[in-house]
């Protein structure tokens, strides 16, 4: 969430950052926010006041006698029965009041693009070329069958639709994938982690994926358990409800979980192949961050993600995500989209956000100079993917794809494989 004095102290400032999100909705909230945040600071004097008087009278009636005592008992009912009045009003005050400040997204940076949609995404640089056939590229899902890597179909009787089988060569890709990932960012100085898939709502909340988004959520029946969509969560909850030392910072960890997503929004044109899917494994890049560097430290985890994708000589483009694409809990967010000659496109393979202290604030993590100082604020959090493996292995296949069917390995992978091509199977 943003910081609520911010929104009292500078409101048309919040709004006028707000308006190029383009959604009235917001601009009312915070309006409303400003109305709710006054009676709740109004209400929350008047009960304290209520309640000293009480605890005054609390004490002074043992002292009396007769109609003196008469008088106080009823003068003491009456502050009871306000005070009743007074907490229940401050009560749906706050809860309203609360309800608000959950929903207002994050304030963009000045560099975010404006736009009303991904077509208004802007291409900041590219890295590679588009490879070159003799022959029709084919697509990946087509691949997949030929090379017998992949079995959807069964997927589908199993589990429903948008799951899958990996097989044979695909399985062993996946793990090198991985594998690949966790040494690069090893060398840059991540923390290596194995994270839960699943968390608690307060993680949820904390990292920005509720109350908002509930529907893409899986969720285990009368237990407060659900599914992750992504690491980030989990890493983001590590510290939830701590304070770190400046000279921790920054932290620099790294999630390989399976990712749980319903993708309710997400519309038939994907239906094909692996692209989009309910689940999938993934290596994923989060840092907590002093305030003060938290751009550069966005910087350097794009760089980090372009690295993976140059080492697998992948032609890709780096965009500035617009006003009208950026979700709610990013200040900005960088997207790498790789080039899949199959589907004649760039497609989405890396998400890097940098979320301010807006997740921090609803998680709770300060940080302050050493033991004992006082707090100095909340840090902030960013979060990109290093590898969705689903997609990687999408690109590769597209990308390196003979005209026979086979499939050549990148070279950085032939060490954690122990083949350098897939062979069709099925003619």
């Amino acid at each position: 969430m943003i910081d609520p004095k911010l929104i009292r102290e500078n409101p048309e400032f919040v709004k006028e950052n707000l308006a190029i999100r383009k959604n009235d909705d917001y601009l009312k909230m915070v309006d409303e926010f400003l109305e709710k945040d006054a009676k709740w600071r109004e209400l929350t004097k008047e009960v304290e006041n209520l309640r000293k008087e009480r605890n005054q009278f609390a004490k002074k009636i043992p002292k009396l006698t007769g109609d003196e005592k008469t008088a106080a008992l009823e003068t003491m009912k009456k502050i009871k029965d306000d005070l009743g009045t007074k907490e229940a009003e401050l009560e749906n005050v706050a809860e309203r009041r609360q309800w608000l400040l959950d929903r207002i997204p994050n304030l963009l940076h000045d560099s975010v693009p404006y736009g009303e949609s991904d077509e208004d995404n802007v291409v900041i640089r590219t890295w590679g070329n588009k490879p070159e056939f003799q022959f029709q590229p084919r697509d990946h899902h087509e691949l997949m069958e030929i090379l017998d890597i992949c079995d959807i179909e069964r997927a589908r009787k199993v589990s429903g639709a948008r799951f899958y089988y990996l097989k044979n060569e695909a399985t062993i890709l996946e793990l090198a994938l991985i594998q690949y990932a966790l040494e690069l960012l090893q060398k840059e100085g991540f923390q290596l982690f194995t994270t839960p898939t699943l968390v608690r709502r307060d993680a949820l909340y904390g990292t920005g994926f509720l109350p908002t988004g509930e529907e893409d959520i899986y969720t285990i029946k009368d237990e407060d358990l659900h599914l992750i969509g992504t690491s980030e969560v989990a890493l983001g909850a590590y510290h939830m409800n701590e304070t770190l030392l400046e000279s921790e910072l920054p932290k620099n960890y790294c999630g390989i979980s399976s990712c749980f997503r319903t993708e309710a929004s997400a519309t038939t044109k994907d239906d094909k192949g692996i692209f989009r899917v309910h689940e999938f494994k993934k290596v994923e890049m989060f840092k907590f961050v002093h305030p003060d560097t938290s751009w550069n430290e966005q910087e350097k985890m794009i760089d980090i993600a372009e690295k993976v994708f140059q080492g697998l000589g992948i032609h890709y483009q780096v965009v500035n995500i617009c006003t009208g694409d950026i979700g709610a809990v990013a200040a900005r967010k960088y997207d790498i989209e790789a080039w899949l000659p199959g589907q004649r496109r760039y497609r989405e393979v890396v998400s890097c956000s940098n979320c301010t202290d807006y997740q921090a604030r609803r998680l709770n993590v300060k940080y302050r100079e050493k033991e004992g100082s006082p707090v100095k604020g909340f840090v902030h959090t960013l979060n990109s993917t290093a590898i969705a493996t689903v997609r990687a292995i999408i690109a590769i296949l597209e990308n390196y794809q003979q005209e026979d069917g086979t499939v050549i390995i990148p070279e950085p992978l032939r060490k954690y494989t122990g083949f350098d091509k897939i062979i069709p199977k099925k003619t």
